[in-house]
């Protein structure tokens, strides 16, 4: 039998997996952005970002239909532009910075998905955009790895290091 991608280290998933657009989850709001870096520091060039996130009111349930395609060669142009999907997929560049636009989200975070290469499983985290109740249940050294920095208005910096002193803190959904 032959090895699948999660039992072989990839990346598999940076060819087809980004499409055009896909951190464009809404415009006008705000932008988030940041690095993901590796144990030693480096950045991940390589890494494949998945964002889920509730609408400004709350609600979880998004809008079906995310992308258009070319009705000539069904090539992937992008969204709509319109409808609030609450996803977004965001390859990392050759910095290993990623980048994504949206709309404040009504439970106060985004919860975000880490593909990168060395891991046999995917990683999930939260970006908290402000303190929350929940930040304060987890050890204080660390729940800071989980919080977005404001750097203006419509503006949050939000690094993702895979190990180290600056672990974020990725959930167990097991």
């Amino acid at each position: 039998m032959n090895p699948t991608p999660s039992q072989t280290v990839g990346p598999f998933y940076g060819y087809a997996l980004p499409f055009p657009g896909g951190g464009d989850i809404a415009t006008g709001g705000i932008t988030v952005h940041g690095y993901v870096h590796d144990g030693a520091g480096d950045p991940v060039p390589d890494a494949l970002l998945e964002f889920w996130q509730a609408a400004p009111s709350g609600d979880l349930t998004g809008a079906p239909g995310t992308l258009r395609r070319d009705p000539v060669n069904g090539a992937v142009v992008g969204r709509n532009g319109v409808d609030f999907t609450g996803f977004g997929r965001v390859p990392t560049d050759a910095d290993g910075r990623w980048t994504l636009r949206t709309l404040v989200p009504g439970n106060g975070y985004i919860s975000v998905c880490v593909f990168a290469r060395g891991l046999l499983h995917h990683l999930y985290t939260r970006v908290y955009l402000a303190h929350d109740a929940f930040l304060d249940s987890l050890p204080p050294e660390r729940a800071h790895t989980l919080l977005a920095a404001r750097e203006r208005e419509d503006l949050y910096r939000f690094d993702i290091h895979l190990q180290g002193e600056k672990e974020t803190i990725f959930f167990d959904f097991g």
